[in-house]
């Protein structure tokens, strides 16, 4: 029949196959499958497309090590607390995990128990104001600064996530303008703005927005709520020094300047978990 209409209406032959070959196309069935749409697509949209699935990937992973982690240190900080205000000697302790730094709370004791020793076995004279005073801005000043380089340690990879919650929507919204772009090129190509000229690459597009998406809502939240809970723990850490500091200031005054017999004496935390948590920052 269209053999007959092109005899009749006396049409270009060669431009008549083009066409109709065109129009074929159109109705050819088209992968709208995840798989699909990515194969299908620019190869610029699947740059994209495949680098924010790369990136969720790796934010995932960071996520699982970052939550792991948060468990283990709240889990040694309070095994810790106990055997610190147990009322044991704080040389005995010291001399216990001075060998084996498992957590930053431990760590940050050791620092200035460190500190403490050095000025003990250099004899001197902690009994004048002055010194005694020097000591204890030292001993603070060193666990302070431990704490800042074990929050940073804790703290290390979340950069990645704050910069991927904040890029990936709009790389994906690259990736959707450069496919829409292409489907309206193609539609002013195939002069054709039937549904099946337009909608695969649309959903090619949109399928960019959505891997955008994919990747920037976990990392926002977790880091969200890791920045919560390190900022938590590292107020945990600044309230132990004030304790520290408090217990060495007094054994200093009662001229216990050899050893630290303990916080046996020291006011202990109260055993309210609400009253502890709003103590250490937990």
């Amino acid at each position: 029949m269209l053999t007959f209409l092109i005899a009749l209406t006396g049409a270009d032959t060669a431009t008549t196959a083009v066409d109709a070959a065109r129009l074929a196309g159109t109705t050819n069935p088209h992968d709208m499958s995840f798989l699909g749409l990515f194969t299908q697509a620019d190869i610029v949209v699947q740059l994209v497309m495949a680098g924010l699935i790369l990136a969720s990937v790796w934010s995932w992973a960071i996520i699982f090590e970052k939550l792991g982690t948060i468990g283990r240190i709240n889990k040694a900080a309070k095994v810790f607390e106990e055997t610190f205000w147990s009322g044991g000697s704080l040389e005995k302790l010291y001399e216990r995990v001075q060998r084996r730094v498992t957590d930053p709370m431990i760590a940050v004791f050791v620092a200035g128990m460190r500190e403490w020793q050095t000025a003990v076995q250099k004899n001197l004279p902690l009994t004048a104001p002055s010194i005694a005073d020097a000591l204890q801005q030292r001993v603070t000043q060193t666990m302070h600064n431990t704490i800042n380089r074990e929050v940073a340690k804790l703290e290390k990879r979340m950069t990645f996530l704050a910069s991927l919650g904040s890029a990936a929507p709009f790389i994906g919204l690259f990736g959707t303008v450069w496919g829409i772009m292409r489907s309206f090129i193609a539609i002013s190509a195939a002069e054709n703005t039937s549904l099946n000229v337009v909608a695969p690459a649309i959903a090619e597009a949109l399928f960019a927005t959505g891997c955008g998406l994919i990747a920037a809502i976990p990392a926002v939240l977790a880091y969200n709520k890791f920045a919560s809970d390190f900022g938590k723990y590292a107020s945990r850490l600044e309230n132990f020094v004030t304790d520290f500091q408090i217990i060495l200031s007094r054994n200093i005054s009662e001229g216990a300047v050899q050893s630290l017999p303990g916080p046996a004496s020291f006011p202990k935390p109260p055993n309210n978990p609400q009253a502890q948590d709003k103590r250490y920052g937990t």
